[in-house]
């Protein structure tokens, strides 16, 4: 049985109600429901809540909600990991336990069904917990700069200074979109990020952190530009 899991509490504080608020034309909830019934990997897709109104949104747009997700894992520092084990525990107490479960934040409006798709042919081909999506950062980590209280600059890694970026590791970061794994090892890690992981790369172009209200007008141009393009 394969799991869908959409966390989306009603307590977002820098950007309010972010999990419903209208993102070009409809809940930004309502895209990443929209990928996971168009990709046709899941048997239930659930979205974890503790907000009433982010639950009816939900089941206009196709998903269930069928519990109210607890306080204690409601607040601003529960992880990820701890709201997708609670879903797993109560679908396994509920009906048949699942297998394979998908984690998909509910703002992430650039997923497709197609990603979905590959990354759970991603996790069933290999021997891997978890296969999530990355992709790479725009610039050499190497040659990062920090700046100090007085407004000077220092490299991270000084050591770089003169070696040129294309010659440099290239680096990836969590594209924040998915993480498929298997339910045991769900119930076990303590991270995602560790040698247990395959990658699904994503390309930049279609990855954007959503956190401030300008990272959501800098998404929505992106997503915009995106739709006139295809």
């Amino acid at each position: 049985m394969k799991l869908a899991v959409i966390p989306a509490r009603g307590g977002s504080k820098r950007i309010p109600r972010k999990n419903i608020r209208p993102f070009c034309g409809q809940p930004i909830i309502a895209w990443s429901i929209a990928a996971a019934r168009d990709s046709g990997c899941f048997d239930r897709i659930i979205v974890s809540t503790d907000d009433a109104e982010i639950a009816q949104v939900a089941r206009d747009a196709g998903a269930e909600a069928p519990f109210v997700r607890p306080a204690e894992l409601s607040d601003d520092h529960t992880g990820t990991i701890a709201v997708v084990r609670h879903a797993i525990d109560w679908q396994a107490g509920h009906a048949v336990a699942p297998t394979l479960v998908c984690c998909i934040y509910a703002t992430a409006p650039f997923v497709t069904a197609a990603d979905l798709q590959q990354g759970l042919a991603t996790l069933e081909r290999s021997s891997c917990d978890f296969a999530l999506s990355v992709t790479k950062y725009p610039f050499a980590i190497q040659r990062a700069v920090r700046i100090d209280s007085q407004g000077r600059l220092s490299m991270f890694s000084p050591e770089h200074f003169r070696t040129r970026s294309q010659d440099l590791e290239e680096a990836y970061h969590d594209a924040a979109q998915f993480y498929w794994g298997r339910s045991e090892a769900w119930q076990s890690a303590d991270t995602l990020f560790g040698p247990a992981s395959a990658a699904v790369v994503l390309p930049p172009h279609r990855v954007q952190d959503i956190d401030t209200p300008d990272d959501w007008v800098r998404a929505e141009w992106m997503f915009q530009a995106q739709r006139r393009a295809t």
